[in-house]
């Protein structure tokens, strides 16, 4: 072949495989995408290849213990239950406890070891547990992703191991993390969950922003060598809470400098949307609105009742899916007499925990104070009062039902839990249609 030809074929050749590297993809910013919500509202703060179907790997076990929430506060499961572990299960491919064919495991033990070690084998034993088998709970897993509005997910098993049909994306996973924190309050704190200890074993959470991320509370980890390195993240700054995703972080550590990242310019946008509003200090209770006109200062004016429906907090309760709603009145507006005339009882004080600029805010610090106040608050109503000052509304989260001794030692023990508390004192009537109302 003469010289000539031979440099042509050469000087082609090369071209085109210069072509095939330019042209190639790269992997790891195929699989990125990004997004950071306002857990509250779902306003979206970033996004960056939001809508792109990608696998979640781990991600998924958010969506497993969202189905596990549901079973517990349904009475389908119980947190002390043995569950028995199948061949199936304890073949399961690593991550995983070691668990054996015909061991028993609690269903606690089980979400204990998918929220810290990630273990694909406790994962399969929950989801054996709520279906017939893997693939019926995977597709009970895809319905209820549809319910909650993630409308580009499909599931195919409990864990996130690799199945290429088994896709997501960010802004999905955000949606899930947000309902998994606001439909399941009572559980969602063992998701901040650093260490578990099973058969002598300790297990670390391998989410490492619970530790250096002010805020950061929880939820899921997740890597698979087709995913690259998935983390959804959640964080509270005083009223303000983000939610935020990432996939296809090249390594554990960068992914969760991006995620520091991404979640600190989301807190600088919502502070300037909707800024933090500091419960109201001791020396200063407002009057708590139990359905007649009374005097308050000409700058704060008793608005209506905050319209999500609220609980009344049951004594050793596991859920709250007996809530019954507790209305506060308009007390600018004039009411039958028959509301104005029923006798005051011992048992009309109540307890302010905050107030805040959105009504879910109060509702989660409820429950939050519910869920760490060691009984003190069982049986009492709540009530989200809704009001106005300077034109702007805000939401005060009270109890109500108690007797004075026990609205100021419920106080105390919340302050011991570095919750913000005052006592209200029963210098207002209770309306005919709470006091008819109100047996749990």
């Amino acid at each position: 072949m003469p010289t000539g030809r031979m440099m042509s074929h050469l000087v082609g050749g090369l071209l085109l495989l210069l072509t095939v590297i330019v042209t190639m993809p790269d992997t790891a910013a195929a699989r990125y995408a990004a997004v950071v919500m306002d857990s509250r509202t779902g306003e979206v703060l970033y996004a960056r290849n939001a809508d792109d179907r990608l696998y979640p790997a781990s991600l998924t076990k958010i969506m497993t213990l969202y189905m596990t929430f549901d079973a517990l506060q349904r009475g389908k499961l119980r947190l002390d239950q043995k569950l028995p572990v199948s061949a199936r299960a304890a073949g399961q491919a690593p991550t995983k406890l070691g668990l054996k064919k015909g061991d028993r495991i609690k269903v606690r033990d089980a979400m204990f070891g998918l929220i810290t070690k990630s273990a694909n084998d406790a994962a399969t034993v929950l989801a054996e547990s709520m279906a017939s088998s893997e693939a019926a709970f995977a597709r009970d897993m895809t319905e209820k992703a549809k319910r909650l509005g993630m409308s580009r997910t499909s599931f195919r098993n409990a864990s996130g191991l690799p199945n290429r049909r088994q896709k997501s994306t960010a802004r999905d996973m955000a949606i899930l993390g947000a309902a998994l924190i606001h439909d399941f309050p009572q559980y969602y704190h063992f998701m901040s969950l650093e260490k578990f200890d099973y058969k002598g074993k300790a297990f670390k959470n391998h989410n490492n922003l619970l530790k250096k991320y002010e805020g950061a509370d929880g939820i899921k980890t997740g890597y698979i060598r087709a995913s690259g390195f998935n983390l959804v993240a959640s964080a509270k700054r005083g009223s303000n809470r983000l939610v935020g995703v990432v996939f296809g972080g090249r390594t554990a550590k960068s992914r969760d400098i991006h995620m520091a990242a991404l979640l600190d310019k989301g807190f600088g946008q919502i502070e300037q949307l909707h800024p933090t509003v500091v419960p109201l200090p001791i020396g200063k209770p407002l009057q708590i609105a139990l359905g007649t006109s009374h005097s308050e200062p000409e700058e704060i004016k008793v608005a209506s009742a905050a319209t999500t429906p609220l609980p009344v907090v049951k004594k050793a309760a596991a859920s709250y899916a007996h809530i019954r709603a507790v209305e506060a009145v308009d007390s600018t507006s004039t009411k039958p007499s028959a509301f104005q005339a029923q006798p005051l009882e011992k048992t009309n004080w109540a307890i302010q925990i905050g107030a805040y600029s959105l009504p879910t805010t109060a509702r989660d610090q409820v429950y939050k104070a519910a869920a760490q106040a060691g009984g003190i608050l069982d049986g009492r109503r709540v009530n989200i009062e809704k009001a106005i000052s300077d034109g702007k509304p805000f939401y005060r989260a009270q109890l109500t039902g108690f007797e004075e001794a026990e609205a100021r030692k419920a106080c105390s023990n919340l302050a011991e839990r570095r919750f913000s508390c005052f006592v209200v004192a029963p210098d207002l009537r209770l309306p005919n249609y709470i006091a008819q109302n109100s047996n749990s």
